[in-house]
């Protein structure tokens, strides 16, 4: 089974890919093939000027299409996720995530922005046809420590974030068993 993460934070290092790294390091110890993209694999013109033909943006639909799910991770600013990520989803066709699992993350300076997942991410993952957008996990700044170095995370996010991610893989066990083997 293939998942796709997709860092989507301008900022290298940061607390949102520190937490879409250590989902994926969870999820492989399950065997589970985890592919990663983040937006700086994609020239920043291709991502201006809309080049749905740009062979970063072309690679990323491929795998996007052969995956059974998605974790995408965001930081939080002025109450929505990133534009940078914003740009990379409007170059995904229009039913890219229709039969996918979808896991949001987000990260931010206060609860404040939690909202943002439900608000401003999830209605863009939506739009591309996703069908099971499964509840995310938001992390206060404080929450996520030396990010830039070795990340440390706060005992109730890394709870919040193991349970999030049983339910992913629960989604996905559901989505991926023949009809006979659900009955």
């Amino acid at each position: 089974m293939r998942i796709i993460t997709l860092a989507g934070s301008p900022r290298f290092p940061s607390r949102s890919t520190a937490l879409l790294t250590l989902c994926q390091r969870l999820l492989e110890a399950r065997g589970i093939e985890v592919v990663a993209w983040n937006i700086h694999n994609f020239p920043p013109e291709d991502l201006l000027h809309a080049r749905f033909d740009s062979a970063a943006v072309q690679a990323f639909s491929a795998d996007v299409a052969s995956a059974a799910g998605i974790i995408v991770a965001t930081p939080v600013y002025k109450a929505s996720f990133s534009g940078a990520l914003k740009s990379v989803l409007d170059l995904l066709p229009e039913r890219a995530l229709e039969e996918k699992v979808v896991l949001p993350l987000a990260s931010g300076g206060s609860v404040a922005h939690m909202l943002a997942l439900d608000y401003a991410l999830k209605p863009v993952l939506s739009a591309l046809k996703a069908q099971d957008i499964l509840q995310g996990v938001f992390a206060q700044d404080q929450q996520i420590t030396d990010y830039d170095r070795q990340p440390q995370f706060d005992r109730s996010l890394l709870t919040r974030t193991e349970d999030a991610l049983d339910s992913f893989w629960l989604a996905l066990q559901r989505r991926h068993l023949p009809f006979a083997q659900a009955v």
